[in-house]
């Protein structure tokens, strides 16, 4: 799992799944099930894997759009009661683009107006059925907003920026709205207006409370994945040091330390440990030892050999000659 922590969903969306092909008689590979119990996040990859599995199984090329229009407010965790419990519609999609997060770390959300009309645009960081994955949460942004204003909330329509998987029609009569595809970005349209619609669910003091549980939640996941956005630049940075790493997580070198320092890491272990596996890796291959210190950022082939000697209790060169590297 250590590679997946960068991006993770909340088990209760991938439960959503598995409910809905049980009760469809939908049969997912054995283990997918069971290694979702008990655990605190998904890896994105162990999604990417439920995903490409449940589309493939149900034959259905709308399953995701049906999924979506069945997604219930428990199964988006505590932003889905977050969501409810806010005065206004608008309210809620603020509320929605901040702390998407707690659901998965699957893409993001921005609102806009253009005239009268206003979109709530979903911007997809996804490869794997994307389409399908697209259609589901634009499906569950329709359903719950209609849901949460007492079916009050009318969108103008759905945008796609995919060709359809289905005959169009068949999208119109699932959600009752003009569907656009191909158009370039994958949003849901209404009236300005609407976003002071009033939510029947609205409770001020349960919002506010589920409010402080939405900031400690992406407290935690920021403090998980900082060390994985850090290993992830030093992979595509080797030689940028712990300055240039900050930056470009909006942090000072200082406060990188602290921060890692509370989970008891440093950046130059972090860093080390990435360049070791990639020395690792690139001397299984062909690569002359003083171009792979160039590129892992080594000022000269001997600071490698030195630096790899204290990794690895050998010489580049001996590593290569030992059967366990090959």
């Amino acid at each position: 799992m250590h590679d997946c922590a960068e991006h993770s969903v909340t088990p209760r969306y991938s439960q959503a799944i598995l409910q809905m092909a049980e009760r469809l008689g939908i049969v997912l590979p054995d283990g997918l099930d069971r290694r979702l119990q008990g655990i605190q996040r998904v890896p994105i990859g162990w999604q990417d894997e439920l995903w490409e599995a449940f589309c493939q199984a149900s034959g259905d090329p709308l399953i995701g759009l049906r999924l979506g229009l069945e997604i219930q407010v428990g199964h988006l965790d505590s932003l889905g009661m977050l969501l409810v419990t806010c005065e206004t519609f608008g309210e809620a999609l603020e509320e929605l683009i901040e702390y998407a997060p707690v659901i998965g770390d699957g893409g993001e959300f921005r609102l806009h107006r253009d005239g009268p009309q206003a979109f709530i645009d979903y911007q997809p960081h996804l490869s794997v059925r994307r389409a399908e994955r697209v259609e589901a949460v634009l499906g569950s942004m329709l359903n719950l907003s209609r849901w949460a204003t007492g079916n009050r909330f009318q969108p103008s329509g759905m945008w796609l920026a995919h060709a359809p998987l289905a005959e169009p029609a068949r999208y119109e009569a699932l959600v009752g709205c003009r569907v656009h595809f191909n158009a370039g970005c994958n949003h849901l349209g209404f009236t300005a207006g609407q976003l002071e619609l009033h939510q029947i669910q609205a409770n001020g003091a349960l919002r506010d409370h589920l409010r402080r549980l939405a900031d400690q939640t992406l407290a935690e996941l920021g403090h998980q994945s900082l060390s994985a956005d850090v290993q992830r630049l030093v992979t595509a940075h080797p030689s940028w040091g712990k300055e240039r790493i900050a930056e470009q997580l909006h942090l000072s070198g200082r406060h990188l330390n602290r921060r890692l320092a509370e989970d008891g890491l440093s950046f130059k272990t972090l860093r080390e440990s990435v360049l070791q596996a990639m020395a690792c890796q690139a001397l299984q291959g062909n690569q002359r030892v003083a171009d792979i210190a160039e590129q892992l950022g080594f000022s000269d082939e001997n600071a490698f050999i030195r630096a790899f000697r204290r990794w690895q209790g050998m010489t580049p060169a001996r590593f290569r000659s030992a059967p366990t590297s090959s």
